[in-house]
């Protein structure tokens, strides 16, 4: 076992030495960063349009006085909904009739409102009157309310803790790791599939397996690619934890962790390394059966599927603790890191993470065990020649 674990370690330095110190490294820690500029980018331009007046403009033709009323009671209701909340105010002329201004070129109102606060008419296409009616009645019923309608005052009674409130906020704790956490996995994982079909394709896979057990290449494999991912990791969480100091909002604080955030980061990171091993063993095995990216990028697609269902199921099981989809999920392999570390940001306990990653861990080395008898079966019908021979002396 030892001497596994030696050889699995020189595989691992070497895998891990030829990515992170080639240059091709330095883009694809930059690479996932361009999304995000991009999208801060496009963040802006959008929040600059919602905040642009982009709702729906309503002319109103009544007489002067139920037009001011009409007006003050849109900024009353405006005031304690928002002014995105409330269609636009426009006065528009009495005459020519509603229907011939919004026949005009130059219309500029969606529909028109006349009559009285008491008798609203509505003028406008049909859908447009149903999108808007309710919203008319309401300014005409605060219009026609204006002396006796009065915003009631709310008595403001503060407390430091709200066990409601810490549920809910646990809760979305636990929904944003299992995200982070799978999407981080299928996006390292797959690296794992054309490291191993480059070097079948290049035989140095071959003169590998010849000088040292095949366990020790996928161990030292999947812990190279593993390493290699938690630089990226540390990288992108650094770059993540100084935007989100540069743009925290004074007084905003997030919710803390059942087991506390120590015991939740730590928990996290445990639990995207299972993921990642899970996928990645899995991974291995598909890429020791091809003998080309074609073949890799079929076989990929089925697994990577089959994963986000069970991500999806992990997911729609989070906030149902102790229920049967809750404890089927905790116990399938592929799914127990996702719903184990919402659990974590739950329940307090400490020694179910413990089983769940002993648990995970023993299907690892399960999967990378099926993964090295199928590469063995699958090199020894694929003739090979004086490589045939170095593998069996080599595999006894």
């Amino acid at each position: 076992m030892m001497e596994m674990m030696r050889a699995a370690l020189v595989i691992a330095r070497r895998d891990f030495t030829a990515v992170v110190l080639s240059r091709t490294f330095i883009f694809f820690l930059l690479g996932p960063l361009f999304p995000i500029v991009i999208g801060m980018a496009f963040g802006g331009l959008g929040d600059k349009i919602s905040t642009a007046d982009l709702r729906p403009v309503v002319g109103v033709a009544m007489s002067p006085a139920d037009t001011a009323r009409m007006q003050r009671a849109h900024a009353r209701l405006a005031e304690r909904m928002g002014p995105q909340a409330l269609p636009a105010l426009r006065r528009v002329p009495l005459s020519p009739a509603p229907r011939v201004q919004l026949a005009k070129a130059n219309a500029d109102v969606m529909v028109i409102v006349s009559g009285s606060p008491a008798q609203p008419v509505m003028t406008g296409q049909p859908q447009d009157i149903r999108r808007l009616e309710g919203d008319i009645s309401l300014l005409a019923s605060a219009a026609l309310a204006e002396k006796s309608l009065h915003m009631v005052h709310v008595e403001a009674q503060q407390v430091t803790t709200s066990v409601g409130a810490q549920s809910q906020g646990r809760l979305v704790i636990g929904r944003i790791a299992q995200i982070v956490i799978f999407f981080l996995t299928i996006l390292l994982a797959g690296m794992i599939l054309s490291n191993l079909v480059e070097e079948k394709t290049n035989k140095i896979i071959e003169i590998l397996a010849a000088a040292v057990p095949v366990d020790a290449i996928f161990l030292g494999k999947l812990i190279a690619m593993l390493a290699m991912s938690f630089v990226g990791i540390f990288f992108w969480g650094a770059t993540a934890f100084g935007v989100f100091l540069a743009l925290k909002t004074p007084g905003v604080s997030l919710p803390v962790p059942a087991v506390g955030w120590p015991a939740f980061l730590t928990l996290a990171i445990l639990y995207f390394a299972m993921a990642y091993t899970l996928l990645g063993s899995l991974f291995l095995g598909i890429g020791a059966q091809a003998a080309t990216v074609r073949e890799v990028q079929t076989l990929n697609m089925p697994v990577t599927m089959g994963q986000m269902l069970i991500f999806f199921f992990a997911t729609y099981a989070v906030d149902k603790m102790g229920s049967p989809p809750e404890i089927a999920a905790v116990i399938l392999p592929f799914s127990s890191p996702f719903a184990m570390i919402a659990r974590a940001a739950q329940v307090d306990a400490i020694w179910p993470h413990l089983l769940a990653i002993a648990w995970q861990m023993i299907w690892v080395g399960l999967i990378i065990r099926i993964g090295v008898l199928l590469f063995r079966r699958h090199v020894l019908k694929s003739g090979g020649g004086w490589w045939k021979q170095l593998f069996r002396s080599a595999t006894g």
